[in-house]
């Protein structure tokens, strides 16, 4: 029992050493692209690595050779593929995907945020880690390949001190979404004081008489309402 013992753990000692200078040798070479354009695929491929590694540093069932084999492979397929997305254009849309539109002109694209499985919350969120807290100020919102979210405001949008301006210190209201897809957001409605009532009296302002004409409202700092009205209506 204790030479079995002691067989067993030079062994899984050794595996494990040997897997580690292996990840850490496929790190340096893959770890700068891995990192800086996390795109789905390389998400991926970093999980998988990481777990063969794993597998066979800690599994005494996996042949050593063959996992350890299994595991430099898979880090050569992912530079081939690298390389293909490098030198061929078409190859680097098919494995990376390609950037989206999600807001064109100021105008949320509906098609365009199904395609990538995205709702209006994920896009005011997405907005917010940009510190964009308002729909008025966006220009242009594209969805990157790695999952990231860039923004260009409107020229309009540009820093200027309230001294400049001479507006008020405080806003009425802080931008929020009111009207979601074509649904009123009742939670933001109550933090804001405000009613049912007075979403449809501002609607009917604009000569829209109904939610279900509304794909998105957000109501801005002066308590005007940003509308866009659902495509085709």
């Amino acid at each position: 029992m204790g030479g079995w013992f002691h067989v067993h753990f030079w062994e899984m000692t050794l595996r494990a050493v040997i897997s580690f200078v292996v990840l850490l040798m496929l790190a340096r070479i893959l770890g700068k692209v891995q990192i800086s354009q996390l795109t789905f695929f390389n998400y991926i491929t970093g999980i998988t690595i990481g777990s063969m590694a794993a597998d066979i540093a800690a599994e005494s069932q996996t042949p050593f050779l063959n996992g350890l084999i299994s595991l430099i492979w898979w880090s050569i397929l992912t530079i081939l593929v690298g390389y293909i997305s490098l030198k061929s254009t078409k190859g680097r849309i098919l494995l990376d995907g390609q950037p989206s539109i999600l807001i064109k002109q100021g105008v949320i694209m509906e098609d365009v945020l199904k395609a990538n499985r995205l709702n209006l919350d994920d896009l005011s969120m997405l907005l917010r880690e940009k510190s964009v807290f308002s729909l008025k100020d966006v220009d242009y919102a594209i969805l990157e390949p790695d999952g990231k979210l860039s923004v260009l405001k409107k020229v309009t949008q540009q820093s200027v001190t309230k001294q400049d301006i001479q507006i008020s210190s405080h806003s009425k209201y802080l931008p929020s979404e009111i009207i979601s897809d074509r649904k009123i957001v009742e939670k933001n409605l109550k933090e804001l004081g405000l009613d049912q009532s007075w979403v449809l009296r501002e609607l009917r302002k604009q000569g829209i008489q109904s939610i279900d004409e509304v794909f998105y409202a957000e109501i801005q700092a002066d308590g005007s309402l940003l509308i866009q009205k659902v495509a085709n209506q």
